[in-house]
């Protein structure tokens, strides 16, 4: 009588194969992190100067993050314990993923290095090390078996334990964050590459099921994640070691958020396709400029900046209500037509308003200057000012002041989305034919949702206004290189992802910092942002941050299920 060894067999080399890929993958890694104390470079005419032993330059840092994280999530595949709760779903991808991302930024950096110094006689031992450290990895996670599962609910944990990892991930994001802003802008390689690695590292994190887990515990700790939230904006300008230079950079990705968020009431709540909505933060910065006392302005009027915001806010809603109250009834590409239209009537109106060709009231062509820095309750936002032995300079008063605005905004949407007449905007988005049928005031609710948006694009306005300190036509157009533009505005909703609250502040954050540090790129940035679209429409069509009610709604409709907003939204008509 035999034995059929052939199973057992079997067992072992499928348990011992992946365990000696995830120890290539761990030596992948060290080897990687090894060459970051090595020089990659003879010559320091590369920038970052990549010539030091033992002390690794921010760009090769990058790689350093790269491959630690690779290593940790190779020790949690191998059940390491402290490691194993990063990958509740598996392991193969974010592993895999981590070393293509370190593998493209490592090789990204090298080959910068020959192409700008003029060869690869110009690279050292260490860039050597780095190419073959990050390769390694990356061949071994592709060769690991495919072990994805559904995330088993995780273990309880402490109270304060649940806090320390909450704060600990709001440190790591602020860090992070701080990091891409902060790039000199004479060192373009550097950002390319921090871009690719954290987006590999974001998209691991994502399939790893990661981020899950972390929205879990924020939810069941909601006041602990609003001041963690608190507490990381309102560090960002004490930890700024170089001035108002990326205080400006944070000032305007909130102006730009902020308005991105009101058209998100537009787009992804009510689904009006608004290709003119950039005019509404025009009207409020005008608005705004005129009566805060600029030298330029035409009334020679100095109103408090409380009474500028309501004027400025005032004067964007009766134009929404103006403009909607007329083109509302139009659907699909006719409104997005009408609105278009609207914006480039303003830019040109503004900019004929100069006295020759129509009344003198916006100085034409070279806009309302002089715009006077704001000054609340003996504080002026124009002059630094010492807190705590810290010098802060003047666009952190208005980065603090955006954010106060910020704030408002979200809690207006939240509230409005989550209201009675939010659901009417949801039924008229998904079916306004059936959301009528229901007895849904469609073009009531539309315009309410048309004003409201225009309201909140006029406060953010009111607040350019002053940061800029001058107010000019071109700056509300309908596409161009530098947002904020209409078309940029609704590419970071649709980017961020519609009808959420942190995907247009995200999709808002990444429009306006990649543009403004790949300067170089220059005629090329329109070009790389429309294929950077097309991939997310191909991969990602729900954008970056997907609506969860909405795939809730549709997966329910797919079951045969009626989605419930239609039902509950007759009451807001």
């Amino acid at each position: 009588m035999t034995t059929n060894t052939t199973p057992a067999t079997d067992t072992v080399e499928q348990g011992t194969r992946p365990t000696a890929l995830l120890y290539a993958v761990i030596g992948g890694s060290l080897l990687t992190v090894v060459s970051a104390f090595l020089a990659w470079t003879w010559t320091a005419d590369f920038p970052g100067d990549l010539t030091y032993y033992g002390s690794p330059a921010p760009i090769q840092f990058l790689s350093v993050a790269g491959a630690l994280l690779t290593l940790a999530h190779a020790l949690s595949g191998l059940g390491v314990k402290g490691f194993r709760w990063l990958t509740p779903t598996g392991t193969r991808k974010p592993v895999w993923i981590l070393a293509l991302g370190t593998l493209a930024g490592t090789w990204f950096t090298v080959l910068a290095i020959a192409w700008v110094l003029g060869g690869f006689a110009h690279l050292e031992p260490g860039a050597y090390v780095a190419l073959v450290g990050s390769l390694i990895p990356a061949l071994a996670a592709y060769k690991l078996p495919d072990d994805s599962h559904k995330a088993a609910p995780a273990k309880k944990l402490p109270s304060w334990a649940e806090i320390v990892i909450i704060a600990a991930a709001f440190a790591i994001g602020l860090f992070v964050v701080t990091f891409g802003i902060d790039t000199d802008d004479k060192e373009p390689q550097l950002f390319v590459t921090y871009l690719i690695i954290v987006g590999f590292a974001a998209t691991a994190l994502l399939k790893s099921g990661l981020f899950d887990r972390l929205g879990t515990l924020t939810a069941n700790n909601r006041q602990v994640t609003l001041i963690a939230t608190a507490a990381a904006a309102i560090t960002f300008p004490f930890i700024q070691q170089s001035g108002d230079t990326y205080t400006l950079i944070a000032v305007n990705i909130l102006i730009f958020a902020t308005v991105a968020l009101g058209l998100n009431v537009v787009v992804g709540l009510a689904g009006l396709l608004d290709l003119g909505y950039v005019a509404f933060l025009g009207v409020g910065a005008y608005a705004a400029a005129l009566v805060s006392g600029s030298t330029a302005s035409a009334f020679g009027i100095h109103l408090p900046f409380w009474a500028a915001v309501i004027v400025g806010a005032l004067a964007s809603l009766i134009f929404g209500v103006v403009i909607g109250a007329p083109t509302l009834r139009l659907r699909g590409d006719y409104l997005a037509i009408v609105t278009l239209g609207f914006g480039e009537i303003f830019r040109i109106a503004m900019g004929n308003l100069d006295g020759t060709s129509g009344p003198d009231i916006t100085n034409g062509p070279n806009g309302i200057p002089n715009i006077p820095h704001l000054e609340i309750l003996g504080w002026n936002f124009g002059e630094s000012h010492n807190v705590g032995g810290i010098v802060l300079g003047a666009y952190a008063n208005y980065y603090f002041l955006m954010l106060l605005v910020m704030a408002l905004v979200i809690v207006v949407f939240a509230r409005a989305g989550n209201s009675r007449i939010g659901r009417a905007w949801v039924a008229i988005r998904e079916d306004e034919t059936a959301a009528e049928a229901m007895g849904i005031n469609g073009f009531k609710v539309k315009l309410i949702a048309f004003a409201l948006g225009a309201t909140l694009a006029g406060l953010a306005g009111t607040v350019q206004a002053h940061v800029n300190s001058t107010v000019v036509p071109e700056n509300y157009v309908f596409a161009g290189p530098v947002p904020p533009n209409s078309a940029f505005l609704l590419a970071a909703v649709i980017l961020g992802g519609m009808g959420t609250i942190r995907g247009p502040i995200l999709g808002a954050a990444l429009l306006f910092l990649i543009p403004a540090k790949l300067a170089f790129l220059q005629d090329y940035q329109l070009l790389a942002f429309g294929i950077a679209l097309i991939l997310l429409m191909r991969f990602r069509p729900e954008g970056l941050i997907a609506n969860k009610r909405a795939q809730l709604e549709y997966h329910d409709d797919t079951a045969g299920q009626a989605p419930t907003d239609l039902a509950t939204a007759k009451a807001g008509a």
